[in-house]
């Protein structure tokens, strides 16, 4: 054998041991089954819309959704995200009318459906408003996996911290990833546009 030839060779007998190796792990370990899958995000929910009506996560079935949690005494992330997404709604036209753009509130103590549609009238029409009881409310923020926490303030009143991320499920409800706003209304627009 070649000088030149050696090293080949002991790197293949190495990559094919290895290969083995992690091929006997796998089987000894369950195989395919034990292999951890993907975390659940969303789930049935009922909550109610900023005009009075019940909705659920089959009444968003159909249409791409994007999620966003929040609540109206937000300072500035809920209002900032939610122009942002009036603004891919804008840029998407007479396709928006293909989307649900949902605001789901954590806040239930404050955040009633006329406390939802006041605030809305600000954004983009397309954009609904849902918040429900407490118990509903954190059912729908377990089942998102959101982070959300009253913070008492020194004034005796509250404010909440939550994750600020934009959902995007598919036509069917299943989550597909973050949507990233951070990009012009048109670009996000047109990656929208591909889930219709």
């Amino acid at each position: 054998m070649s000088s030149a030839a050696r090293p080949l060779v002991i790197a293949t007998a190495f990559a094919a041991s290895l290969v083995v190796g992690l091929l006997i792990m796998f089987w000894a370990m369950g195989g395919v089954s034990k292999v951890a899958q993907p975390a659940a995000i969303g789930g049935p929910f009922q909550l109610t819309d900023q005009n009075g009506k019940a909705v659920t996560d089959k009444s968003l079935k159909g249409k791409p959704t994007l999620i966003f949690f929040g609540y109206t005494h937000c300072p500035d992330v809920c209002p900032t995200s939610l122009f942002e997404i009036s603004e891919v709604l804008r840029a998407m036209g007479r396709d928006a009318d293909k989307v649900n753009a949902i605001f789901i509130s954590v806040d239930p103590e404050r955040d009633t459906p006329a406390a939802m549609k006041d605030y809305l009238s600000s954004f983009d029409p397309h954009l609904e408003g849902l918040s429900g009881d407490p118990a509903e409310t954190a059912k729908v923020i377990t089942s998102y996996r959101v982070y959300a926490k009253k913070v008492p303030t020194k004034d005796g009143d509250y404010t909440m911290d939550h994750t600020a991320l934009i959902y995007l499920m598919d036509r069917d409800g299943r989550f597909v990833s973050p949507f990233n706003l951070k990009r012009t209304p048109e670009e996000a627009a047109v990656e929208l546009k591909r889930y219709l």
